[in-house]
């Protein structure tokens, strides 16, 4: 069972508890790999991206998304979801939190 203080991906070095960034990619590419897809189509962020887009597209909670983030500004999740400012506060307006 992971305990709260535990990881995912413990690291095999007794200096970091985790895995780095670097090795988190490669397990990655060894999973697109082994399911035949081309890594070159897929990586860490674009997974985190698609969870949260999907969120999005079903709840079309703004707000939700922009926490699932960690962004600060709705400006930036805004850019980071391709859509219009415009559109991005009549969503959010419409949307009570």
């Amino acid at each position: 069972m992971l305990k709260p203080e535990g990881f995912l991906f413990p690291s095999r070095l007794h200096r970091s508890p985790h895995v780095s960034t670097r090795q988190y990619a490669r397990i990655v590419e060894q999973w697109v790999t082994a399911a035949g897809l081309d890594p070159s189509a897929y990586g860490t962020h674009s997974m985190r991206r698609t969870k949260a887009t999907l969120i999005y597209k079903r709840t079309k909670n703004l707000r939700a998304f922009q926490l699932l983030l960690g962004h600060s500004k709705l400006e930036c999740t805004v850019r980071y979801l391709g859509i219009e400012v415009d559109d991005a506060l009549e969503i959010s307006e419409q949307i009570e939190i």
